[in-house]
């Protein structure tokens, strides 16, 4: 299967051009919402943490591996605005296929919003939402990881309805001795099925994101650190507006820098209970007030298992006013289903 698509994707990538795509820029950005507890605590991004949570290979298809077979969990995040996101994923080794095949689904509520129309006058409410479908596989090669994810997304705003087909390709290097792991993902090539108009010119929110996560021996800590917004080709990815009084001075050099990265670290009290803590400079830079940042960017959250069920939370510091509440129920069928 990786080896047919990973020709596909060639073709496919060959044919984007890799200029900037910055957040709020594209469709479909719902996709680069943190849609678990563990992903909102480490501050939003990670494509490095190799079997630690079965719902990862939505952000890297190599981070599924045999530990996770027969894993389902479910997430939900109680965002703004009455905005709620929900997604589920499973995990199944299958030796038949050569490998570990997962599915996820994820699905954003835009919750009722009211219309009106170019003179101000208020006509019908309406709901909208976006929905992705996501079938992977991967597989294991020595210390080393790949994986390859395909996704079908549609998008309905406002009665505008589109769709796309998406693929992430991923590895993973899992080093034989340290807990370190080293991950890649290229994240949403693909091309658009259906537009929301005629005229509509639909942005893919591609991205390539590189992260590695360490224990040292000695240490409850494990750390995660990622680089992403790969894909802005070396432009700047900070919103910039010289006459706004919100920000009258352009970011410098290194402010740029470090908003391509995120930082996360787990407190590992014991094999079943962690606490979490993240940091966005991005989220931080962009999300906070003109005279504080408050907890903008900081993310935090705990984790504890139960023998065959564990459960997540995390807030997220998206804003100085607050952050989303992130809940994760993780079940290892293996232990509940008797063969």
């Amino acid at each position: 299967m990786i080896k047919y698509a990973l020709v596909i994707i060639f073709f496919i990538s060959s044919s984007i051009s890799l200029h900037a795509q910055i957040g709020g820029n594209n469709s479909y950005e719902f996709l680069n919402i943190p849609y678990t507890a563990r992903l909102s605590g480490l501050g939003g991004v990670n494509v490095s943490q190799v079997d630690q949570d079965v719902n990862l290979f939505l952000s890297n298809p190599a981070l599924s591996g045999d530990t996770l077979s027969g894993y389902a969990s479910a997430n939900f995040l109680s965002y703004f605005a009455n905005i709620n996101l929900a997604s589920f994923s499973y995990a199944r080794k299958v030796d038949q296929l050569g490998g570990m095949f997962s599915v996820g689904v994820q699905h954003i509520g835009l919750g009722n919003m009211e219309g009106f129309d170019a003179t101000g006058v208020a006509t019908n409410s309406f709901q909208s939402g976006e929905t992705a479908v996501t079938l992977g596989h991967s597989r294991t090669s020595g210390n080393f990881r790949m994986g390859l994810n395909m996704k079908l997304v549609s998008s309905n705003i406002a009665g505008f309805r589109s769709s796309a087909i998406l693929f992430d390709l991923g590895g993973a290097f899992v080093h034989p001795d340290k807990q370190l792991n080293i991950g890649l993902a290229i994240k949403n090539i693909g091309f658009v099925l259906s537009d929301y108009t005629d005229n509509s010119e639909t942005k893919l929110p591609l991205d390539v994101q590189l992260g590695a996560s360490f224990k040292p021996e000695h240490m409850p800590f494990r750390f995660s650190i990622t680089a992403y917004q790969f894909a802005n080709n070396g432009d700047d990815i900070a919103f910039y507006e010289p006459t706004s009084r919100l920000q009258e001075e352009k970011p410098g050099v290194f402010d740029q820098f470090a908003r391509h990265f995120v930082i996360g670290t787990e407190f590992l009290l014991s094999k079943n209970v962690n606490f979490r803590l993240g940091y966005n400079h991005l989220v931080r830079k962009e999300l906070r007030l003109e005279s504080k940042a408050g907890g903008a960017g900081f993310s935090y959250g705990f984790m504890f298992r139960v023998k065959a069920m564990e459960l997540a939370y995390s807030k997220g510091g998206y804003h100085v006013a607050g952050g989303g509440h992130h809940f994760t129920l993780t079940i290892n069928t293996n232990a509940i289903i008797r063969r």
